[in-house]
């Protein structure tokens, strides 16, 4: 495979990833407002899914394909770049960003908690079956959790939209659900092909495949979020916004690690522990401390994206 060949691969695949993934989320997102989900709960856990999909399906390619260290870079940096770039950007374009959902008592902790978990389990080089375990029994404590707030905030309008929802046929249940199904299919194609011109690319340029997973793949997966995130912003709905990281967050350190675990042990290469793990954990802390007061000021967006440059400057060794 040339290069140009590998890089145009590359390109189409992580396009095709992420149109897929912003149909299914689109879809995914009317089928729980139709349900009278709250706009937060809709952000934790089926907009959340939804745009962390590509994570996932990459990273089950990456076991199943023998190079299982593009799990734990795909994982930290999304995750490093859903705080503090895509916080950051969509703080920048609104200037302020608020929440009135409650979520210092238990979203709050699980989500630094889904980060310790990320430590420990990657602090000895290697993620096994039963760590993998250990993680999507979390996400099924959390995701339980957001389900039965969801159900106490959102039974009062459940019956209206039920009455609704035959107002027109595109926008109908059935609809959506079909939506679902094929951006599904174009998503696993998407994720494949990417993984595969990962793998080359890797080995043309001599780079660490975690390094390009940690930077470019875990760039474009996370442009769903992005995305998300800014539309949200600019129709006055942050609360999706805030809710849409948080909850993508637990998701990547539970399942889109729990899940390739159960099919082979994950490596952690020495320079993630090093490097990318602390920063992972430092943004963490951020997002815990920032969020304290359920709000986001332009000025926090600012810092947060300057830490980001800092740290793709770190990875390549620009500085």
């Amino acid at each position: 495979m040339s290069v140009i060949l590998g890089v145009v691969i590359f390109v189409v695949s992580l396009a095709v990833l992420i149109k897929a993934s912003d149909f299914f989320t689109g879809a995914a997102e009317k089928i729980g407002i139709k349900l009278g989900i709250p706009a937060f709960i809709i952000g934790v856990t089926i907009v959340a899914v939804g745009t962390s999909l590509p994570e996932l399906i990459s990273s089950i390619f990456a076991v199943t394909g023998g190079v299982s260290e593009i799990v734990i870079g795909n994982v930290l940096g999304s995750n490093i770049a859903n705080i503090l770039l895509i916080l950051g950007v969509v703080a920048f374009v609104s200037r302020k960003i608020e929440t009135d959902y409650e979520i210092l008592k238990v979203d709050l902790p699980i989500f630094f908690a889904s980060a310790m978990f990320v430590v420990f389990v990657s602090f000895d080089g290697i993620i096994n079956m039963w760590e993998g375990i250990i993680g999507l029994l979390g996400a099924v404590v959390y995701f339980s959790f957001a389900g039965m707030s969801s159900r106490n905030s959102g039974s009062k309008k459940v019956k209206k939209i039920r009455c609704e929802k035959k107002e027109l046929r595109r926008d109908s249940l059935l609809f959506q659900l079909l939506i679902v199904f094929v951006s599904g299919i174009f998503i696993f194609f998407g994720a494949k092909y990417l993984i595969d011109s990962v793998i080359r690319l890797s080995d043309i340029f001599n780079i660490g495949k975690e390094i390009i997973a940690i930077s470019a793949v875990a760039l474009g997966t996370s442009l769903p979020e992005l995305f998300v995130g800014v539309q949200a912003a600019r129709k006055g709905n942050a609360g999706m916004a805030f809710g849409n990281v948080l909850g993508s967050n637990i998701f990547n350190s539970f399942i889109v690690l729990g899940i390739p675990a159960l099919i082979g042990p994950l490596i952690v290469p020495q320079g993630i522990i090093m490097f990318s793990l602390p920063v992972m954990v430092g943004a963490s802390f951020l997002y815990f401390f920032m969020i304290q007061d359920k709000q986001l000021t332009i000025w926090e967006g600012l810092i947060l994206l300057l830490f980001y440059v800092m740290y793709i400057g770190k990875v390549f060794e620009f500085f």
